[in-house]
């Protein structure tokens, strides 16, 4: 049923998570118990073969606090702007379910009491941040977050990940986004950076649960794909 007026809704996109989803959800809300916030849990679950959709349906019964959105296609980018599109919490939080870290969601809460910041990314490659995934993980951030900068003028460290901003100036923002699967949260971003909303980076800690679901080499050809329609969309068309 979800809760009627959340002040935060926390947006998770998920695919093929059945072993650990049921785990880090019930965690997740143990944890935030303690934060005293008036939030929703959006589980957005998108094109999973397993059995995460069984998984979060019988979890959004046991919590009213969580709503579980499906979406047939295995698409992160798409699953992550339907989350935002129908959050409803003044702030919007999203995290992975291989992380849910709640000091960033603390952090960024916080931050997000100055009228002056509306967006706040966490930093995997920033001084003070911790990368504790594998090496080609790792070089993978490097090499698209130096693209980003070279081709669309990026001006920060990191776009892919955990972020928190103001629901009612970014969902326009997410809306007019043109490219989906991993670089639809890197175009929302530098969009919101172009926009002229305060975007503020910190330092985060990453240690994945688990490896990813989707593997890097099979990500390349839709980043390059996506990354050429960014480039048209915002350097040729604006």
């Amino acid at each position: 049923m979800g809760i009627s007026e959340p002040f935060i809704s926390i947006v998770i996109p998920v695919y093929n998570e059945e072993a650990i989803l049921r785990a880090a959800v019930v965690d997740l809300i143990d944890r935030l118990c303690a934060l005293s916030w008036s939030y929703e849990l959006l589980i957005a679950e998108n094109g999973s073969t397993d059995g995460t959709s069984e998984v979060a349906a019988e979890l959004a019964k046991r919590f009213d606090q969580l709503v579980y959105r499906h979406t047939d296609e295995p698409n992160y980018g798409k699953a992550l702007r339907d989350g935002i599109l129908h959050a409803r919490g003044e702030l919007v939080i999203c995290d992975e379910i291989d992380l849910c870290d709640t000091d960033f969601h603390e952090r960024a809460v916080a931050l997000l009491q100055d009228p002056s910041v509306d967006f706040v990314i966490g930093s995997k490659v920033m001084e003070g941040a911790k990368d504790e995934r594998p090496f080609y993980r790792r070089l993978g951030t490097v090499v698209i977050n130096g693209m980003l900068r070279v081709t669309l003028g990026f001006k920060g460290t990191d776009t892919h990940g955990l972020k928190a901003f103001r629901r009612e100036p970014v969902q326009p923002i997410a809306r007019a986004c043109v490219v989906d699967r991993d670089l639809f949260a890197s175009e929302l971003v530098i969009r919101a950076e172009r926009a002229g909303l305060g975007v503020q980076e910190i330092p985060v800690r990453v240690l994945e649960k688990r490896p990813p679901t989707v593997g890097l080499a099979r990500r390349v050809p839709n980043v390059l794909k996506n990354l050429a329609k960014l480039f048209i969309a915002i350097r040729i068309k604006r």
